[in-house]
């Protein structure tokens, strides 16, 4: 049985999702299918990845109730502001196949955020969109935004993984009633993540793998969780953490692997917030 959150709206999110980041809109369809199949009923997509369309044809292709699935996208950069945003969310609709998206982001913290967090609590009372939220939001400008408007964000969708934890951001949302959601789940594999001697020893007390201990560390934290594999055998193993419970001493242990620091990019790094903000112009 999937384990859910509840957002500070009410709605039921599951814990463990399917992300379609770097998923090509070609193999998207199929993927979403093996997910969907295997009994993921949470898919994470963005119009930054051009493969809302799949998302779309795999949900209405599954025969699943749309109700039962719960899909979340992202709002771009390029299309922020508020009438900008406005019309991608109903672009995003479009592409979903669907009258609402359970879920609504704003992917990064630049250009007009706050015209399209305006988009966003519109689309929210119209019923577009289940909740609304955030990614990408470090706590300076999460609480700005959390502060100065008018519906509460009720996700912030961060990297969060063992060796980058986040748990003084997680507790500032929390302030907020806001869900920390992690994207990277597994690191991408850096930092040698698959081969940690503390996670593989933890894991192979429960027959557990690796990705799974990180996994389960994560969701017993609270943490929303959607990893990606483009391998079914991989999206069944991810998907199998509800059958163990890691201790209090191994949680410590894990505890003890965090580097407190972005393994990818800083989002306030001058330099790279020119690189994100040219990406998809």
């Amino acid at each position: 049985m999937m384990d859910t959150v509840k957002l500070n709206n009410g709605v039921e999110m599951p814990v463990l999702g399917y992300g379609v980041y770097q998923v090509t809109p070609e193999e998207c369809e199929r993927c979403v299918a093996d997910a969907l199949s295997i009994g993921y009923r949470s898919i994470d997509t963005a119009q930054a990845y051009a493969n809302e369309e799949g998302v779309g044809n795999a949900v209405k292709k599954s025969g699943i109730a749309r109700k039962e699935v719960f899909i979340t996208t992202k709002v771009w950069i390029s299309n922020a502001g508020y009438e900008r945003a406005k019309a991608s969310i109903d672009e995003s609709l479009r592409k979903l196949q669907s009258d609402y998206v359970d879920l609504l982001l704003i992917h990064q913290p630049f250009n007009d955020y706050y015209g399209t967090y305006r988009a966003m609590e519109e689309a929210y009372k119209a019923g577009k969109a289940r909740a609304i939220g955030l990614s990408n939001f470090y706590p300076d400008r999460f609480v700005d935004l959390a502060e100065c408007c008018e519906i509460k964000p009720m996700v912030n969708q961060v990297e969060t993984h063992v060796f980058n934890q986040q748990t003084e951001p997680q507790k500032i949302m929390e302030r907020y009633g806001t869900r920390i959601m992690s994207w990277g789940p597994f690191a991408e594999g850096r930092n040698d993540f698959f081969a940690n001697a503390t996670l593989q020893a933890i894991g192979k007390k429960y027959g557990k793998s690796v990705a799974q201990t990180a996994l389960r560390f994560l969701i017993q934290r609270g943490v929303i969780v959607i990893p990606k594999s483009t391998r079914k055998e991989r999206m069944i193993e991810n998907f199998e953490v509800f059958d163990f419970a890691l201790t209090d001493e191994d949680m410590q242990e894990i505890t003890g692997l965090d580097r407190k620091k972005s393994l990818f990019l800083s989002h306030d790094d001058p330099e790279i917030v020119k690189w994100l903000i040219g990406l998809v112009k």
